[in-house]
């Protein structure tokens, strides 16, 4: 028999009105019932356990756990017993026998005991071998089998998106649904990054210098609810410098899903390996390192900008700066910046200036490849706030 803890006891309230014919009668009987509790006792509620009455389900990631019992039904004594237990899935055969051994002798009316455990890896159709072999007084070998079926269930639905930073951040967000009948105390949802990344979790606040979570001191998820889970991972720093690591299909990492049910059943679950398409850049990359919030209308104001070679060639470059409508660059365009090499960077410092208030896009630069004769455009790189001078300072 399979080996599960005990569920609570509950009671039907059955009650009826003074008036009625029973009278006091029901109302009675369930204050004298102790599986009820006193002073709630038209409530489901109980103090009692009681065994399992049925198999029940088992879901993927928990520790299925049964109770084999092999007795001597006759009146004579049989030797060299050999009790095998197998678990058969969908893609494998599972030896799941404490010990291997034979055992000498069985007496009659005597019994051989054994607990097996398995963590459940898989959903579908498990079906349980109990094999028996064993010698007659006349030295004759019998051997039977017993099959048990069940079923193992899914207990998550686990979505995830990706979203994608302007700088090398990743932002995951995972969303868990549990679809079984009962509630779930999730214990730890974690994200177990890749060798490229190092993640921080965004699920806890800081309150009174103490780290919260987001969903209380109970998380508890109930069945058919849904709950997200937000991540951010940075690539490390040996990582980001080298270009050809933020092209192509990136694995971030992993989910480790724990959590408990009922009476403190453990279960285990973890995603395979999540993997994100990453942005592609082109043969050169352009991205801000600083820029202000807001600046003062007709006044200049500095930026940063980061240029990568993303390519496998070295490249001669040239910087050109045009002017918007409202943005103005300072500074002499069309100078040289030198050669870049494969899976460099060169950082530039430039400076511009707005003549026209609200939020506006920083547009207008052009690098050209004088090697391939070849241009990129970058248009709509970052945007700033222009306020009035005289709005700022008050």
């Amino acid at each position: 028999m399979r080996l599960t803890k005990p569920t609570l006891f509950t009671n039907i309230p059955v009650t009826c009105e003074e008036r009625d014919l029973p009278g006091n009668l029901f109302n009675q009987l369930m204050k004298d019932d102790p599986s009820t509790v006193k002073g709630a006792e038209t409530l489901m509620l109980g103090e009692m356990l009681t065994l399992p009455q049925n198999f029940g389900n088992i879901f993927l990631g928990e520790t299925f756990s049964s109770y084999i019992s092999v007795h001597n039904d006759s009146n004579q004594v049989v030797k060299d017993i050999l009790v095998k237990a197998d678990l058969q899935t969908s893609s494998q055969r599972l030896n799941l026998s404490a010990s291997s051994a034979a055992v000498a002798e069985l007496k009659p009316d005597c019994c051989i005991d054994d607990v097996i455990h398995h963590e459940v890896k898989e959903i579908g159709t498990h079906i349980l071998v109990c094999a028996v072999s064993y010698t007659t007084q006349t030295g004759e070998k019998m051997y039977f089998r017993k099959f048990f079926k069940f079923q193992v269930l899914k207990p998550l639905d686990v979505k995830t998106k990706f979203y994608n930073a302007e700088t090398d951040e990743v932002f995951l967000e995972a969303q868990i649904q549990n679809i079984t009948t009962s509630p779930m105390f999730m214990e730890k949802v974690s994200l177990e990054p890749s060798m490229m990344y190092n993640v921080a979790e965004l699920n806890t606040v800081d309150t009174a210098g103490e780290s919260e979570s987001t969903f209380g001191a109970r998380t508890y998820l109930q069945p058919m609810d849904t709950r997200q889970y937000l991540y951010c991972l940075k690539p490390k720093q040996e990582f980001a410098e080298k270009a050809g690591v933020i092209k192509g299909v990136t694995v971030i990492g992993k989910l480790d899903i724990v959590w408990k049910t009922n009476l403190g059943e453990r279960g285990r679950l973890q995603t395979s390996q999540l993997q994100r398409m990453a942005p592609g850049y082109g043969d050169v990359r352009l991205s801000l390192e600083t820029i202000p919030d807001t600046v003062n209308l007709e006044e200049p104001f500095d930026i940063t900008c980061k240029i990568t070679n993303c390519s496998e060639r070295t490249m001669d470059l040239v910087l050109e700066m045009c002017n918007t409508n409202s943005i103005h660059w300072c500074g002499v365009s069309g100078r040289q910046l030198g050669k870049l090499h494969p899976s460099s960077s060169l950082h530039l410092a430039l400076t511009l200036l707005s003549s026209v208030q609200g939020l506006q896009s920083v547009s207008g630069l052009r690098l050209t490849d004088t090697f391939l004769k070849r241009t990129y455009e970058y248009d709509d790189i970052a945007q700033v706030c222009v306020v009035s001078s005289e709005i700022k300072q008050s």
